[in-house]
């Protein structure tokens, strides 16, 4: 494996985005899903299952990561741009797999640019934050502490209280991964270093709070995937908790969406469970 890093800029503010490659062929480009504690690294195991066939390029997030961070106002104009410029300075990569919300954005660049990203492989894809998922929807007070969490003192306390110990084995428990204790010992402590890295907090609350989400409503996120013309494929485990299932299937079911069910794993199915996954992907890109 290589470790490189990204340089770029939004709204006057450098940023230093970690990037690892590894393995050999057509590129396949990876994008982490967003969260308090998703970096590059969570697509390690699928890039190893991978690397007999392709070459993986893991990129990180603007805004998370395991680097120092700048303290942003992040919006989702910026993800949109960031992955339009990965993408230009890059080239087009054979495929593009992503996760999460990452598979949000990347729906709606494809939608706008047929061919800008090759094929695509959406894993467990999202597009609403946890607070709206839980609550039924959004919440003028959601955004108003996500912007308290920018500002001192009280800033970094109401962070901690999303990202301490066990509010996190809480989260990852219901949503993340199927077995509760996957996530303990070091691969616990690179999570928790993930949510202790300087400038987290700004991006991460943001998405909790559902700031981030790549689109508005339901009916965007459909009109999205209607909207591809790149052969696409949609992978999810089993166990993925039922709302964002509900809307995985939803968009499964649009044509010209091929749809792969892992026989277990929840959000992060691609990292817990990467050889099914690989497995799932590899056969769509061979057909």
């Amino acid at each position: 494996m290589s470790e490189g890093h990204i340089a770029w800029t939004w709204r006057g503010k450098s940023v230093d985005l970690g990037c690892d490659t590894r393995g050999r062929g057509p590129t396949v480009l990876l994008l982490p899903a967003l969260s308090s504690i998703s970096t590059r690294a969570e697509m390690r195991p699928l890039a190893d299952a991978l690397a007999s066939t392709f070459t993986t390029i893991a990129v990180d997030w603007p805004g998370f990561g395991d680097r120092p961070r700048p303290a942003v106002a992040w919006a989702p104009d910026a993800f949109r741009d960031f992955l339009a410029f990965l993408l230009q300075t890059r080239g087009t990569p054979f495929a593009t797999i992503a996760a999460g919300h990452a598979a949000g954005y990347l729906m709606a660049h494809a939608a706008a640019h047929p061919g800008a990203a090759g094929q695509l492989c959406l894993v467990a894809p999202t597009w609403r934050g946890p607070l709206p998922t839980m609550m039924g929807g959004r919440r003028t007070a959601f955004r108003t502490v996500a912007e308290l969490v920018d500002l001192p003192v009280i800033g970094p306390a109401l962070y901690r209280l999303n990202v301490n110990g066990p509010m996190i084995r809480m989260m990852v428990a219901a949503h993340v991964y199927a077995d509760p204790g996957w996530l303990a010992g070091a691969r616990l402590a690179e999570k928790r270093a993930v949510t202790n890295a300087r400038g987290a907090r700004h991006a991460s609350f943001r998405f909790v709070a559902g700031e981030l989400d790549p689109m508005a409503t339901r009916e965007d996120f459909l009109a999205a995937g209607g909207g591809l013309a790149d052969p696409t494929l949609v992978v999810y485990g089993a166990k993925t908790p039922p709302r964002s299932r509900a809307e995985m299937e939803a968009l499964a079911q649009l044509p010209r969406i091929a749809s792969r069910v892992v026989p277990d794993g929840k959000l992060a199915v691609h990292e817990e469970f990467p050889v099914p996954v690989a497995k799932a992907v590899q056969e769509f890109l061979a057909g």
